[in-house]
């Protein structure tokens, strides 16, 4: 009969682990962080679910269960998990070819897309798939997220403007605005502006004046300038509601349902699913980065770790639960967290409290939300995704490496030019074809013995000793089916410079990880090739793993020299079997 052990339990249920030790400092901390991230997360949560094309209330909807299923099955003390800007666009993105005219339908599609991502997640959990995360190389991932917040930026801009303007890709929105431009609504755009400027300045300015005017702590006015979006929420509500700028053409969030999140399995259509499984698959794997990012730097700083494993079915976890409550697809907030540790969260207990937070006000606050103007939501997403856009990723990728610099701008123009899809999918092509054509092409350094010590390092760099009838070539990487033909041409193309004088060929392996079978045949053949030369082959410094695997092969038994435990200890050897060979020679 299967059964858990207590530890294997904890690890499934970290809550198990901190809820023992959980007191009053503990419930201090993380009531006053929750009571700050609810009302940061209410105006955030309307917002995003506004950009991912859906009724306000179903941001609000996201927010709940997944934090609380977060707090059960989470390792991290910090994350705050909800909707996103990156994972709302591509969810817009995903739903959009589904072509769904009905509201009803279309959030009915997004419960299933968060559903699927939750299977994602939680079966990339149980298979221990948490490496994947080192797939997507940082460049391509940066270049990923500029991208996606200039998109983002661009997208609300009709908001701002009101007018109607569609598109998924840069170009589309562009000619689409300027096409809409003579129809834009003046009381509109004049909220917007005014709400983008507050926001700017709440942002860059509000810290420094609650700082130096109010004596607040650096931390305590950082926080409350985090939740500057509250205010131009109220302010502008306020103003619509006071002037009926409704009846002056500006769209407003209009009745958003009052009650509980709707808990249950949406409608399953089977030709729905084939077509939202991919997506879950790239939504999974850019939401899981972004969380698993944001929850270790937030650990590292009060010397906690996570368990990137567990991180995986905590969040497939909370979005079957967002899924089956009338929600779309969530991960961690890189905003929400920072509040959520810096207003002093000790538990993942702060996220349920949010939850709680969070339903009372789908309870008791969505009808003040009437009058609360879109294009003020709009500005809340324009500022927070700006700070995502970091270009000079462009400039620090050329100054350092032209394939990271390609990488990163093939991420960045395919995302813009084609859809946010093809942008994140390339970009994963894009880092694996990196590796592999990095990797292909392996460093094979020619080394000598540094003087007066047992070291030994490349004859380009360095003053060292040789000997011309013994070649030491360093191979610094691991073997495999890619590089397994170059390692062998650039080997052959060293000794055939000097075959008439060279004796011995030793391969210094300190690098080497792993031979794959490709490899060991193209040592086989290096071995072969260089005994038709009269030369013997040598290995230094082989690693347990890689001469256990060598072992299984006839490989060892066919090799012309030896193996040596050190690289000196061969050259020693070597040079004096060279001199007593060359000392016999003579006498003879």
């Amino acid at each position: 009969m299967f059964s858990l052990s207590p530890a294997r339990l904890k690890s499934y249920l970290p809550i198990l682990d901190w809820g023992r030790s959980y007191g009053r400092a503990e419930l201090s901390g993380d009531l006053i962080a929750a009571i700050i991230v609810t009302i940061m997360l209410i105006p955030q949560s309307l917002a995003y679910a506004l950009l991912a094309g859906l009724p306000a209330q179903v941001g609000l909807y996201a927010s709940i269960l997944p934090l609380v299923f977060y707090a059960l099955f989470g390792t991290s003390r910090a994350l705050a998990v909800g909707p996103v800007a990156v994972v709302s666009l591509m969810t817009a993105s995903a739903l959009a070819p589904l072509g769904l005219d009905n509201l009803v339908d279309y959030t009915a599609a997004a419960a299933v897309l968060a559903l699927l991502s939750g299977l994602v997640l939680l079966g990339m959990g149980l298979l221990r798939l948490g490496v994947v995360a080192n797939f997507l190389s940082h460049p391509v991932i940066a270049g990923f997220i500029t991208a996606s917040g200039i998109l983002i930026a661009a997208s609300q801009a009709k908001h701002i403007l009101g007018i109607k303007a569609g598109g998924h890709t840069l170009p589309e929105l562009l000619i689409a605005i300027v096409e809409q431009l003579p129809n834009v609504n003046i009381p509109t755009l004049i909220i917007g502006v005014i709400a983008l400027a507050f926001l700017f300045w709440v942002r860059k300015g509000l810290a420094k004046v609650l700082k130096n005017q109010f004596g607040m702590s650096a931390k305590a006015a950082s926080t409350t300038a985090r939740v500057g979006p509250v205010f131009a929420v109220i302010g502008t509500t306020v103003a619509a509601w006071a002037l009926d700028l409704p009846g002056a053409g500006v769209a407003v969030v209009g009745a958003v349902p009052t009650g509980l999140p709707p808990l249950g399995l949406p409608s399953i259509d089977w030709g729905l699913i084939s077509s939202l499984v991919v997506p879950a698959v790239l939504i999974s794997i850019i939401g899981y980065v972004e969380s698993v990012s944001v929850a270790q730097t937030l650990a590292a700083k009060r010397k906690q770790r996570i368990e990137p494993n567990q991180e995986l079915i905590a969040l497939g976890a909370s979005n079957i639960s967002s899924g089956l409550s009338g929600g779309y697809p969530v991960t961690g907030g890189f905003a929400r967290s920072v509040v959520n540790f810096d207003a002093g969260a000790e538990t993942p207990a702060a996220g349920a409290f949010t939850a709680v937070g969070l339903l009372l006000a789908a309870l008791l606050l969505t009808p003040l939300l009437y009058f609360l103007p879109k294009a003020t939501l709009a500005a809340t997403i324009i500022v927070a995704v700006l700070s995502l856009v970091d270009l000079s990723i462009l400039t620090r990728a050329w100054g350092y490496s032209k394939a990271d610099f390609a990488a990163v701008l093939t991420t960045i123009l395919l995302t813009l030019g084609v859809g946010v899809e093809v942008g994140v999918a390339a970009g994963v092509l894009v880092s694996l074809a990196l590796f592999v054509w990095k990797t292909s092409r392996p460093h094979v350094a020619e080394v000598g013995q540094v003087p007066g010590s047992q070291h030994f390092r490349n004859i380009k760099r360095h003053q060292v000793v040789t000997d011309p009838h013994i070649v030491t070539l360093r191979i610094d990487e691991s073997l495999y089916f890619a590089n397994a033909r170059r390692m062998e041409d650039l080997i052959l193309g060293r000794v055939y410079r000097n075959k008439d004088e060279i004796k011995h060929v030793i391969l210094m392996c300190s690098a080497v990880n792993e031979v794959d079978l490709s490899a060991l045949e193209s040592l086989e053949a290096i071995n072969h090739r260089l005994a038709d030369l009269g030369m013997t082959l040598h290995l230094s410094e082989v690693k347990g793993p890689v001469m256990d695997r060598l072992k299984t092969s006839h490989f060892l038994d066919e090799l012309t020299g030896q193996v040596f435990l050190s690289q000196y200890d061969a050259f020693i050897a070597l040079v004096k079997e060279v001199r007593e060979g060359e000392a016999s020679a003579s006498a003879a």
